[in-house]
């Protein structure tokens, strides 16, 4: 199945970060679907960013972690909830990242606050962390202050004994709210610059028919992993890892010549083919193979003469999800049914715009646990015509040694692939701390948004 061309020297005599995978690249392969695309996906945006090895410090150390909390998360817009968790005046949901605790609140029909949840009494939480639910005030639940959704002072019971407390200087410290595409992002910064500035080419790239404000949450996971948060999510920014761990998706999936952009600081993207081959596997497979090997079409169906299975694939889900979900699948091309398109914003965030990958993934610390993290998995599916958005379902959480198949709703098949992606996670947490050789060396291209992650990273832990 190898193939020793991908263990040769390629590249070395060429600048650095030039060298590509032999063989037609990803976007080679989308124009070679022969229908109208959006230009967005076959644009390519790479540079190189350095070679060097990047500490394993930066995954364990307790003074880096420490700083994080000082200077990364109270100062960078985040993804706290989605609009449909907080659908109507008064429901509120709890945020929470390290010591940090945020209770977000719809205040009015097309208004949400966000407050530190904190009573500013004697600090008790105003509801849990990481809980949900309806709060036609808030009230602090050990001595009963209470604020109006507005953030101003509403009672103090026995206020004769406190002539201090000025209304005025107790209304609740407030955190900056924002929304995109039905998210509803906050930053902790009374400083912070407009959310646009850190979406960059997103709501360019992400209008019209990837609108994710016209999509709603179907399922939500929650997977506790025993690493550190940004080990967590490098799993997730590049392909390399197929080879080694997806090895059953080789036959049918690109890897070595998936497409990495680097559009600025804070948004960066990969792409990679899901009905080609993997350059790796060399083995000759007729289109009816590949088809049956997707398993996304009904048993008997048979490729046409000169048509891809990929093609097949793809016109068969458009046909069976419009129909299933009341929505017109026409519009979107091979690549935005079948490939794995997935964009990275900064911190912690990633976006899937595709029709069957809509996924959503969010991972930062559990508590003040350098080797722990919180892995958000959510599904979204587009909102029928007329369709009233759906109130989004509690998550469903899983400890480290729980499959993800079994979530209630998750698919058997992916929910066996996610838990290969992060399996190794615990292995490679304890190697970082083993190592004789004390950082990781990435490739130039296939691991370039992880550099970049850590390089954007450094900029708040300088300032």
């Amino acid at each position: 199945m190898a193939d020793d061309r991908f263990d040769a020297p390629l590249g070395r005599d060429l600048p650095p970060g030039e060298a590509r995978c032999p063989g037609p690249s990803t976007r080679d392969l989308i124009l070679a679907d022969g229908q109208p695309t959006p230009a967005v996906l076959t644009e390519e945006r790479y540079a190189f960013l350095g070679d060097e090895d990047l500490s394993y410090d930066r995954y364990i150390s307790r003074e880096i972690f420490d700083l994080e909390m000082k200077k990364l998360w109270p100062k960078v817009w985040q993804w706290a909830c989605r609009e449909e968790h907080i659908l109507n005046v008064g429901d509120y949901v709890t945020y929470d990242v390290g010591p940090h605790s945020v209770i977000l609140v719809r205040s009015a029909p097309d208004e949400i606050k966000g407050y530190v949840n904190a009573c500013l009494h004697r600090g008790t939480q105003f509801r849990p962390s990481d809980s949900r639910g309806v709060a036609p005030i808030l009230r602090c639940p050990f001595h009963g202050w209470s604020w109006h959704l507005d953030g101003q002072i509403r009672d103090i019971p026995c206020r004769w004994d406190f002539p201090h407390v000025k209304d005025e200087a107790y209304r609740l410290p407030e955190v900056k709210v924002e929304r995109w595409g039905g998210f509803v992002f906050i930053n902790m910064d009374p400083d912070a610059g407009p959310l646009a500035d850190q979406l960059g080419v997103l709501p360019e790239h992400f209008k019209d028919g990837w609108d994710l404000s016209n999509r709603y949450t179907v399922l939500h996971i929650q997977k506790e992993l025993d690493t550190n948060w940004k080990a967590a999510q490098e799993a997730f920014l590049e392909a390399y890892h197929v080879f080694a761990t997806h090895t059953q998706g080789l036959p049918t999936a690109g890897d070595a010549n998936a497409q990495y952009d680097i559009f600025d600081d804070y948004v960066n993207r990969f792409i990679h083919t899901i009905g080609h081959p993997s350059p790796h596997f060399t083995r000759p497979q007729t289109q009816q193979e590949i088809l049956e090997k997707l398993r996304s079409s009904p048993e008997g169906v048979v490729v046409p003469e000169g048509r891809l299975a990929r093609s097949v694939a793809a016109e068969h889900s458009r046909e069976a999800l419009s129909k299933e979900w009341g929505v017109d699948l026409s519009g979107y091309s091979d690549s935005e049914m079948m490939d794995s398109i997935e964009y990275h914003l900064f911190p912690n965030m990633f976006l899937f715009p595709g029709v069957t990958l809509p996924m959503i993934y969010r991972f930062r610390p559990i508590g003040m646990d350098v080797g722990r993290t919180l892995f958000d998995l959510v599904f979204l599916r587009p909102l029928a015509p007329g369709q009233a958005r759906p109130e989004a379902p509690a998550p469903h959480r899983l400890t480290p040694g729980e499959s993800y198949a079994s979530a209630p709703g998750m698919s058997q098949g992916l929910g066996f692939v996610y838990d290969q992606d992060t399996d190794n996670l615990a292995m490679q947490y304890k190697g970082f701390q083993a190592s004789r050789k004390r950082g990781e060396t990435l490739g130039n291209y296939q691991e370039a948004r992880i550099r970049r992650v850590h390089m954007t990273l450094d900029r708040y832990l300088r300032a």
